[in-house]
């Protein structure tokens, strides 16, 4: 759950800093980001790849949905692996932190006209087509810069991933890519062959997030080739590129346990070979899409209680509300699709008994619950400070101003050094765009 360089003795410590000394530099609430556990994941995920597919080890491209801002950017470009947008806000982030464009990869469902332009014209290595309408734009926009585009088509392979349905993105009934089994991914196929100014590599499939074996990515694997055969047999030539998307799951809570990236890699490479093999194939260059799994551990999120307050239940048990000075604005996951997160009490040891009690924010909702059942110390009072792990993904990135709250900064550590890369907002950013 926590990032390597987190110890507790006293208090909580990351890289040598304790929570209060953090809390005390920076406010609370605040995301506090391993910068040396990024890179480390980062360059494990590579390796990985480049070790289980040697030359056929395509792109790592992390998944900037999950956190990106101009300084991740940046190291990203030093790490050297590639990143995939999905707007154009993502992409000018990209941009703005030197990433070459020619390892930017574009999704999106509903691309404008003026983000596929922007795309095609910065010289992005990618763009991943994801309805017929972005045919004809992508195509025309390669010729208003004259230039060809480099595309793969998304498709849905219709698999039921073992998560969330809010986070599942590869069943039929999805917004997302071309169906394999109604015939439109054929369609698309047809269709992007028909345009000399773009060129069609491959295919991508992303099943969904916060997948924890390997199961469903094999049985992508399997279809995405299946359909690869069928294009040599139409056509008689191969198209020389998967992309087989992200979503490998991460630690939330005790007993979790995520997949390592050699076991994840070692695994496709297992299913991409049987699959190539059986149709005769020659093996495609593969590239892999994880966000969450890079950053989602390298951040934790550092509150101050706010009220404690306890409940007696309709059964005459007791609950204790502790109220943190964040919630919802900077952690919508438990409230959109019922997210598992833990807290630790993090300024000091408590040797006082558990109680059941309820994480809650300070908003203005009854659904504003962080955790909703967890058991902390019985002293926990005002001014004590508590970390939630693993808020790397998603946390900042869906973080919103509901009740006018200013969204948290990010503070990266390193070397026993702390630093903002991510100012926190202040009341006069919200006013800002009042006319």
């Amino acid at each position: 759950m926590w990032s390597a360089n987190v110890t507790q003795s006293e208090e909580l410590t990351i890289s040598s800093i304790t929570a209060s000394t953090l809390a005390k530099e920076f406010g609370t609430p605040a995301f506090i980001m391993d910068q040396a556990d990024f890179y480390n994941r980062a360059q494990a995920w590579d390796i990985a790849l480049k070790s289980a597919f040697g030359a056929h080890a395509g792109q790592v491209y992390y998944a900037a949905k999950a956190f990106i801002c101009v300084e991740v950017a940046r190291w990203i470009k030093d790490i050297g692996i590639g990143i995939d947008v999905c707007t154009g806000g993502e992409l000018a982030v990209a941009l703005a932190g030197g990433i070459d464009p020619a390892k930017i990869e574009v999704h999106g469902n509903n691309k404008s006209v003026a983000e596929i332009e922007k795309a095609v014209s910065a010289g992005v290595g990618t763009i991943v087509i994801d309805s017929l309408f972005e045919i004809e734009r992508v195509a025309q926009a390669a010729k208003k810069f004259n230039v060809i585009q480099g595309v793969l088509l998304r498709l849905t392979p219709g698999i039921e991933a073992h998560t969330h349905e809010s986070i599942a993105t590869a069943h039929e009934d999805v917004k997302f890519g071309f169906s394999i089994a109604s015939g439109s991914a054929w369609k698309a196929i047809e269709a992007t062959r028909g345009h000399s100014s773009i060129q069609l590599r491959g295919f991508h499939a992303h099943i969904g997030s916060q997948i924890l074996d390997t199961n469903s990515f094999d049985v992508s694997a399997e279809r995405l080739i299946g359909l690869l055969a069928r294009y040599r047999d139409t056509y008689n030539e191969e198209l020389p590129e998967l992309d087989l998307g992200g979503g490998y799951g991460i630690a939330y809570l005790p007993g979790d346990e995520a997949l390592s990236p050699t076991t994840a890699m070692n695994a496709l490479a297992a299913a991409v070979q049987q699959n190539c093999t059986h149709h005769g194939l020659a093996h495609p260059r593969i590239s892999i899409e994880p966000g969450r799994a890079i950053v989602g551990p390298t951040m934790f999120t550092l509150y101050e209680v706010g009220t404690v307050k306890d409940v007696t239940l309709e059964n005459g048990s007791n609950r204790r509300y502790i109220s943190i000075d964040g919630g919802m604005s900077d952690n919508i996951r438990p409230a959109l699709y019922s997210a598992e997160y833990t807290a630790i009490l993090a300024n000091r040891t408590s040797d006082a008994p558990t109680l059941s009690s309820r994480l809650v924010g300070k908003h203005c909702e009854t659904g504003d619950i962080v955790i909703r059942d967890i058991e902390l110390a019985g002293d926990i009072s005002p001014g004590d400070l508590l970390a939630t792990p693993a808020t790397g993904a998603y946390g900042r990135s869906m973080a919103s101003n509901y009740n006018h709250m200013p969204r948290p900064p990010v503070i990266a550590v390193k070397d026993g050094k702390a630093r903002v890369i991510l100012r926190r907002e202040t009341e006069a950013d919200l006013l800002g765009l009042d006319i």
